[in-house]
């Protein structure tokens, strides 16, 4: 097994904790946070995002970022980042329950989670986080740092811009676009092209900030 840490210690980190032990192929040896927050399940804390230099110090030691969508992944990204400064990798990470199809490309520190379907042909890219339930279909693009949270269904063919999130039980129509930077919201119906920055709600969904 091959020895992994986690960076984040809230909810999110719990659920790809648990992916991993899932897996067997990692050994969690811990995770890094601002705070501690006790044990997650057997992976106890070991400081905050400092503790990771020394961790890294001549180890090969992989990394999974447990941090959710905060600021629409440039929190992410920045860990990922330092990670890769500090000599860490990011595998792309699949739970043993989600079903990810032939020719499906994912990206460096990518998690797929329990119940995600992903179709042939998809593509995701650097940090992107494909939440329980999901279902990617075939030829979809989502970019780097892209959250899909649990229950969203996205038709063939959509591009997910950069950073962007797709909120809860949201739905895209096949064949269309959403920016860089946006955030869908919760139940949203996406049926136009979503060509600029901002928050979209609604059936149909249109920016309301």
């Amino acid at each position: 097994m091959k020895d992994i840490v986690v960076i984040g210690g809230g909810g999110h980190a719990k659920v790809v904790i648990s992916i991993l032990r899932k897996l067997k192929a990692f050994h969690v040896i811990g995770y890094t946070d601002l705070k501690d927050n006790g044990t997650l399940f057997e992976a106890s804390y070991l400081g905050d995002d400092n503790a990771l230099a020394r961790l890294a110090a001549g180890h090969g030691l992989s990394a999974a970022i447990g941090v959710g969508q905060v600021g629409l992944g440039r929190m992410r990204s920045e860990l990922y980042q330092r990670g890769l400064s500090l000599g860490l990798s990011f595998p792309s990470i699949v739970s043993p329950d989600a079903i990810v199809n032939e020719e499906v490309e994912l990206g460096e520190g990518t998690v797929v989670m329990d119940g995600v379907v992903v179709n042939p042909g998809a593509a995701a890219g650097k940090g992107v986080i494909v939440n329980s339930g999901s279902i990617i279909e075939h030829d979809v693009v989502l970019g780097d740092w892209v959250h899909v949270a649990p229950g969203v269904t996205i038709s063939g063919a959509v591009k997910v811009g950069m950073r962007s999130m797709v909120g809860a039980g949201a739905v895209i129509i096949e064949g269309r676009t959403i920016a860089d930077d946006c955030m869908v919201g919760a139940g949203a119906v996406v049926i136009h092209d979503l060509i600029e920055p901002g928050v979209y709600a609604g059936c149909p969904a249109r920016r309301i900030r």
